[in-house]
C-alpha cells in the first residue's frame, strides 16, 4: 500500500520516531489506525446505547415534546459553553 502524506504530516511522523516513542513510522501508523478504530467503536457503543435507552423509553411512553431541531439546538449550545 502506498498513500500520499503533507509534510505537515510527515514531519509529525518523524517527530514521533525521533523522539523514541516510536521504532519507525510504520509503528506509529499502525498504532495511529488502532486509535481511529477504538474510537470509532467507542462512537457506535455510545450511539447503540442511546438507541436503546430512546427504545426502552418509547415503549414506556415517554416521549419528548421537543423537536429535532429544538435538540440539536440545545447540544451545540452545550458544547459551545
Amino acid at each position: 500500500m502506498e498513500i500520499q502524506l503533507s509534510p505537515e504530516m510527515e514531519q509529525i511522523i518523524e517527530d514521533k520516531v525521533a523522539s523514541g516513542r516510536y521504532p519507525n513510522a510504520s509503528e506509529f501508523i499502525r498504532e495511529a489506525i488502532l486509535r481511529a478504530v477504538e474510537r470509532d467503536q467507542l462512537k457506535l457503543s455510545k450511539l447503540n446505547e442511546a438507541v436503546a435507552i430512546g427504545m426502552d423509553q418509547a415503549e414506556k411512553g415517554q416521549f419528548s415534546n421537543r423537536s429535532i431541531r429544538d435538540i440539536i439546538e440545545r447540544k451545540e449550545t452545550n458544547e459551545q459553553a
